[in-house]
């Protein structure tokens, strides 16, 4: 995974078949990686959210930036 943990993996000896470049992967109940029990650790944004229903994929929440993590504390700087 993205952050400095030797423990941090989605699945260990998981053989996936060749894929094409920009090709998506879809990995489903990803615990701590999912908005619902995501943090913000080491400063890393939440990963966007896709919802897929009648094989019709809509984006539900964009991806949050750096600029969305730091402000609330902005206006602490002045």
């Amino acid at each position: 995974g993205p952050v400095c943990e030797s423990g941090d993996f989605l699945a260990k000896e998981y053989p996936l078949p060749p894929m094409a470049h920009n090709e998506l992967l879809v990995v489903h109940s990803v615990g701590a990686y999912g908005f619902g029990m995501g943090s913000n650790y080491n400063t890393r944004g939440r990963a966007a959210e896709v919802a897929v229903e009648n094989g019709i994929d809509r984006l539900i929440r964009d991806r949050e930036s750096f600029e969305d993590l730091v402000a609330p504390e902005l206006k602490y700087l002045d």
